[in-house]
């Protein structure tokens, strides 16, 4: 078992330092099936519009994101969740004036940590 926190994790640094991305349980750690990571958006920072074979869950920790797909655009904010399908085009907006924070889960699968 590891108890931690996600300061103890050194952040992987995108976009300039406005995006912080955290591999909270991965493959270092034994994990053979998940992936848990923790984003971190600057204000205004997104996520590129991307999709992948796989899907993922996501959990809104802290502030607002807009989550963009070709369906629309929707907010979450601290305490939502969001559930995006394989091969769903989707992208993360931080909206509010903080940083915002989410946990994103995804299977595991060589080189996608």
């Amino acid at each position: 078992m590891i108890i931690s926190k996600p300061e103890k994790v050194e952040p992987i640094i995108i976009d300039d330092g406005k995006i912080e991305k955290r591999i909270l349980i991965g493959s270092k750690d034994g994990a053979k099936n998940f992936v848990m990571r923790l984003f971190r958006l600057q204000p205004g920072a997104n996520t590129p519009y991307h999709s992948h074979d796989w899907e993922h869950e996501i959990f809104v920790v802290k502030g607002k994101i807009q989550a963009v797909t070709k369906n629309g655009k929707f907010e979450a904010e601290q305490g939502s969740f969001i559930f995006v399908k394989p091969n769903e085009e989707h992208q993360f907006v931080n909206i509010g004036d903080e940083y915002a924070e989410f946990i994103c889960i995804i299977p595991y699968m060589p080189n996608n940590e």
